[in-house]
This record gives structure tokens, C-alpha cells and sequence, in this order.
């Protein structure tokens, strides 16, 4: 249904009717698709050889966690004004899967040493940070713009597909190799080689129609869009709410915990959010359209506050982990591409992937302070007390923007 029946230029949008997005979007699905099962793999047994493998304590995963989300920062703003300027978003996030295709080899390499495998994470993210913001830019610029909210649906949904069968890829390598952590590391390389050629092979560029003069796409020039009011809020609120969420390690390492699930299946927890996420992305994307994204971003948030409550206490067993990771997944289906959807109308297209590379730095750098500040609570005093004063700043700080309804888009 969504789907189009001929490969399309970069350049051409969908069509407005709402039945299908452009093949330039499937493209980069399934580029993500398959880069995301290499990614997820590595991420859902992170957690568990980090602090049950390695011995690592919350604070030190912490910074290593909150390392994994806040290093795009450095590179985010520059990756997407480069790409801007040259016109050549593809090439700049074709770099970025590179880079983290190769850093998936140096995870073997590491050992239990924290400052290599701070490096290696550091260059896998900053991958990512390379090429999130381009990928995002051309998915805009391949939709018309009463379809933009679907057509990130509809990627958000073929990523989601590969967060569901990386972990489970994962799962089934440690059950067939015990303690084959690098037999992991290795498979989920050759998946990001893939991802690679796929973005070469299937991938259309989106070139301006008009070379824009040198000092129209600058550094400066980006910064300056956060002069609009409306761009400006955007901003500061994704920053200020990403402050005070809990990173996904951490509520899979509270699960964990509060259920004593054994380790060999602890690579499965991503599968439940995933599978919510999945069904619920595409849906998500097109009802943001007509009611707001803005307001779907927050309602997003809403049932996050559910899962914390959850943590908290609220419920056990079974219902504890179907309750997390059922809102854990709609916050995600509600929120990561809404929000990408709801920035692209405030940016002229000449700065479309600096805009969204600023934005994108805002919340890398907030979700890493709140690793570390998670993981510091959690050290110093314990689980229960980190996620009851994560759950009371995240409630009033959702609680406040919900009454301020910053953005209506």
C-alpha cells in the first residue's frame, strides 16, 4: 500500500493522496533496515556484557552509555552543514555507515578495557552522528509536505524491523556460541557492510534545483536558524524533555533486575518495544499529520511516564514487563521520526539537514548528561531512588510543556 511501484529519483516527492510514499524512502528504509539489525545487535548485549560480563558499575556504564548517545553532538552540526553545502547528503551519510561499519570490528579488539571501548563507541556514534541528519533530510525532501509525517512512519517502521531481528539475531548467536560475544561483533559487521552497499546501489540524492551562494550554507547560517521562534522551541523543548529521560539500557537493566530474568534471554527485552514500535510507526506517522505532531510527540512522552511508573512499582511480573515495554515502544512510534516531521516545515530546504543535525545535537547532548546523571543516582544511592527522581522530573517536566503546547504542527 505504501509502497511505490517504480523506483523513483530522490528528487521526486509523493504523491499527496496518501497511498503511497517515494521509493527513495523505501530505499532508505531498507538501508536502515539492515544498518539497525548490525546496530541492535551489538546494543541489546551491550548492557549485559558491560555490568554482568565485564563488572562494570551503573556510573561507569553511565558514561559509557551516555558516551554511545552524546558523541554525535561533536559531529551532527558539522556532518549536516557539509552535506548542505556540497549538495551531496548521500555522500555524507554514506561516510557515516561506513565509520560504523568499521567500528563494529574494534569492539573485538577492545577487551574490558573502558577507555578502548569508549573509542570504539565514540566512532560508531560518531557514524551515526554523520549520517542521521542527511538520511533524515532526504526522506523530508522526497515527500510532499502533507505526506512528510507518514513517509517517516513508514522508514521508522522498516528500521523497526531490523531493531526486532538484531537482538533476536543476537539472542540466537550467544544461545549457539555460550559467551560468543565476538561472534556477534563479527556478524553484525558483515550486516553494516550491507547496509552500505544497499545505500550506493538504491539510494537517489537530492540535489537544490539552484547552486546557493557559499556564505548561504555555513555554520553560522545554521545556528541562525534557531532565530525562528518556532524552530527555537522546538529545540529547547526536545532538549529540556531528553534531559530527563531514562536511557533504554537503563529500563532494560531495571527490568532485568526487578524480574531477575536470566541473562541469556536479556538480548530479548528490545524485541518487545520493537514490536510495539513497529506496529504502531506507521499509524503514528499518519494521524501526527492530521491532529499535530507536536501534540503526538507529547503524547508520546505521556506513555513513557506510564512505563517509569511502572518501574517504580506500580506493577510486577508480568504485567511489569508487559506494561513497559508496550509504552516503552509507543513512546518511540510516537515520537523519534514525529519529531523529525514536525522540524522539517521550519527549515528551508538549502539548511534542511543542518536544521535537523542542530536539533539532533540537542538531544544527543541531553541524553548523555542523563545517562551519566542516571547512572551517578543510581551508584550513589540505588535503582529505586534513581528512577523515583527520574520519574518526578520527567512527570513535571511533560506536565509543564503539555500545559505550554509549544508547537502545533
Amino acid at each position: 500500500m505504501y509502497i511505490a511501484s517504480a523506483r523513483e529519483t530522490g528528487t521526486r516527492q509523493a504523491g499527496s493522496s496518501g497511498r503511497i510514499v517515494s521509493a527513495n524512502v523505501i530505499a532508505l528504509g531498507a538501508v536502515s533496515l539492515v544498518t539497525d539489525i548490525s546496530s541492535e545487535m551489538v546494543t541489546a548485549i551491550l548492557p549485559l556484557y558491560l555490568v554482568l560480563g565485564l563488572g562494570f558499575s551503573p556510573l561507569q556504564f553511565g558514561i559509557l552509555d551516555g558516551l554511545y548517545s552524546g558523541v554525535t553532538a561533536f559531529v551532527r552540526v558539522i556532518g549536516g552543514n557539509m552535506a548542505d553545502r556540497w549538495q551531496r547528503r548521500k555522500l555524507v551519510a554514506g561516510i557515516g555507515y561506513g565509520v560504523s561499519a568499521l567500528a563494529k570490528l574494534g569492539l573485538m579488539g577492545a577487551g574490558g578495557s573502558a577507555s578502548t571501548l569508549g573509542a570504539v563507541l565514540a566512532a560508531d556514534r560518531t557514524g551515526k552522528g554523520l549520517r542521521t541528519a542527511p538520511r533524515d533530510a532526504l526522506i523530508s525532501l522526497s515527500s510532499a509536505p502533507d505526506t512528510v509525517g507518514r513517509a517517516f512512519g513508514v522508514h521508522r517502521a522498516m528500521d523497526t524491523v531490523g531493531a526486532l531481528l538484531g537482538p533476536l539475531v543476537a539472542f540466537v548467536l550467544l544461545w549457539t556460541v555460550a559467551g560468543g560475544y565476538d561472534v556477534v561483533f563479527v556478524v553484525s559487521f558483515c550486516f553494516a557492510v550491507l547496509g552500505v552497499l544497499l545505500l550506493v546501489l538504491f539510494v537517489s540524492d537530492h540535489s537544490g534545483q539552484t547552486k546557493q551562494p557559499k556564505d548561504s550554507v555555513s555554520l553560522k547560517a545554521a545556528f541562525g536558524l534557531l532565530r525562528d521562534a518556532g524552530f527555537r522551541r522546538v529545540c529547547l523543548w526536545a532538549v529540556v524533555l531528553g534531559l530527563v529521560t531514562v536511557g533504554d539500557s537503563f529500563v532494560y537493566l531495571m527490568l532485568q533486575s526487578r524480574l531477575d530474568i536470566e541473562p541469556a534471554y536479556f538480548a530479548v527485552l528490545p524485541l518487545g518495544t520493537a514490536a510495539v514500535y513497529l506496529t504502531l510507526a506507521v499509524p503514528a506517522g499518519r494521524v501526527a499529520d492530521k491532529i499535530g505532531r507536536w501534540k503526538m510527540f507529547l503524547l508520546g512522552h505521556v506513555a513513557l511516564f506510564v512505563a517509569y511508573i511502572a518501574l517504580v512499582g506500580a506493577a510486577g511480573g508480568v504485567v511489569l514487563l508487559c506494561l513497559t515495554l508496550l509504552a516503552h515502544g509507543t513512546f518511540y512510534a510516537l515520537t523519534d521520526g514525529v519529531l523529525m516531521a514536525a522540524a522539517a516545515p521550519l527549515l528551508p530546504e538549502k539548511l534542511r539537514t543542518s536544521g535537523m543535525a542542530l536539533l539532533q545535537t540537542g538531544q544527543a547532548v541531553a541524553k548523555m548528561i542523563a545517562a551519566i546523571l542516571f547512572g551517578m543516582l543510581w551508584t550513589v544511592w540505588s535503582m529505586q531512588a534513581a528512577v523515583i527522581i527520574s520519574t518526578v522530573a520527567f512527570g513535571l517536566v511533560v506536565a509543564f510543556a503539555w500545559v505550554r503546547r509549544v508547537q502545533q504542527s
